[in-house]
């Protein structure tokens, strides 16, 4: 953690009156958590959260701006290696004339579509690196696509170019590349929007909202969907299903940055919006590409739960994790999550285990996922917070799947 959220905590701290040992009751840590953030000490964002919870401030007034710490290690110079191919095909110099990004023959537009339903496709099973390898030429295909024709057809490829970047900046997003990811997302919305496709537009704005949010930039990410969300309010009665849904993942996103931003009321407002958007879908939707997820009355009910796990409340996430639209026999009505909702669903579940003690319940839920999404699992930093937890309170010898598991997360026993 750096030394200026360090003094921002203190600062804080002191203009509320409270001593570290009044903060770490106040905030339901422990006193050597507390001190371990005012020495500059890592500590995860929920631990940052419910100190602003207990400072009474926005956990975004705890962040600082300075000079970012060096890199150490190869893993930062072998993502830009195994991406580089990527990083020249979404942004290639740019000289006087135009762009050199290479020869490369325009692409019909009804390939690039049916390119990204597979990547997509590729991308739902995990397969990062088959995605990574199809899209430099996808999007070099249809940027020459835009440039090289006219009229419909150019309209058409214009389209089919932003549910390239839009693909780009989805998988960009989840293997944590934000810069190559937010120019992705950047110019599929500019696009869009100039093509007059709101909902598509509104597509990428999820997404960056999502971008936003792993960036720890909650106040941006809530701003953001709440003002789409706003322009695109639908009428219940006429919209479509995958209006109401990019409707309701604009709430989901507002109400997770609120949450994170120590901002109960908004989150619990938006929490309501998205429940109304499931309940009028009445179960899960999935109609990619006009929808780029899944949403419905389960989605927004896991979000819901997401919530508990985010203040801390163990029992209250095992109580409704397999209850109502979440439980496996309301599968037939409401439908499925999707894949990696679930996974960031049962991550909760896991966690809420060991806030309990319970860590063979915890290991039993990682291993499930490490079974059926194991590359999945080593890009959320919320397994390694969930495992690295059970190390800490594991007070008996460790089992060879512990061990084993805390490898696959990269963690170092």
């Amino acid at each position: 953690m750096s030394a200026g959220l360090a003094d921002n905590v203190r600062k804080y701290r002191r203009t509320a009156g409270l001593s570290q040992e009044g903060l770490a009751e106040a905030a339901r840590l422990s006193l050597s958590t507390v001190r371990k953030v005012e020495q500059g000490g890592h500590v995860s964002m929920d631990t940052l959260a419910a100190l602003a919870g207990a400072l009474g401030v926005p956990t975004s007034a705890l962040f600082s701006s300075e000079a970012p710490r060096s890199v150490v290690g190869a893993r930062d110079e072998e993502n830009r290696r195994h991406l580089a191919e990527l990083r020249r095909a979404l942004m290639p110099p740019v000289g006087l004339s135009a762009p050199l990004s290479g020869a490369a023959g325009a692409e019909d537009p009804a390939v690039v579509r049916r390119a990204v339903r597979d990547g997509h496709a590729l991308y739902q099973a995990d397969r990062y690196d088959a995605v990574a390898k199809r899209l430099p030429p996808l999007l070099r295909g249809s940027e020459a696509a835009v440039s090289a024709l006219e009229g419909e057809e150019r309209e058409q490829a214009v389209i089919a170019r932003v549910h390239a970047l839009l693909l780009a900046g989805k998988y960009l997003t989840q293997v944590r590349q934000y810069d190559m990811a937010y120019h992705a997302l950047a110019e599929a919305i500019r696009l869009a929007r100039e093509a007059g496709r709101t909902q598509l537009a509104a597509t990428g704005i999820v997404g960056l909202c999502w971008l936003l949010l792993r960036q720890d930039r909650f106040d941006e990410s809530e701003q953001l969907a709440a003002r789409t969300a706003t322009e695109i309010e639908p009428r219940m009665s006429e919209a479509t299903p995958a209006r109401l849904a990019v409707w309701g993942e604009l709430w989901l996103r507002v109400a997770a940055a609120a949450r994170r931003n120590n901002r109960p009321d908004v989150a619990q407002h938006a929490r309501r919006m998205a429940a109304t958007a499931g309940g009028a879908l009445e179960r899960e939707h999935t109609d990619f590409p006009s929808h780029w997820s899944a949403f419905g009355p389960v989605t927004a009910e896991a979000k819901a739960v997401e919530d508990l796990a985010l203040v801390g409340d163990g029992r209250g996430v095992l109580r409704r994790a397999d209850d109502g639209p979440l439980s496996t026999r309301a599968v037939g009505h409401f439908g499925r999550l999707s894949t990696n909702n679930w996974g960031r669903h049962r991550l909760d579940v896991a966690r809420a285990h060991v806030l309990l003690g319970s860590h063979q319940d915890a290991m039993d839920e990682l291993a499930h996922l490490r079974a059926a999404a194991g590359v999945w699992l080593t890009h959320q930093p919320m397994a390694r917070h969930v495992m690295e937890d059970l190390l800490k309170t594991r007070k008996r010898t460790l089992t060879e799947d512990m061990r084993s598991m805390a490898a696959h997360l990269g963690i170092a026993g």
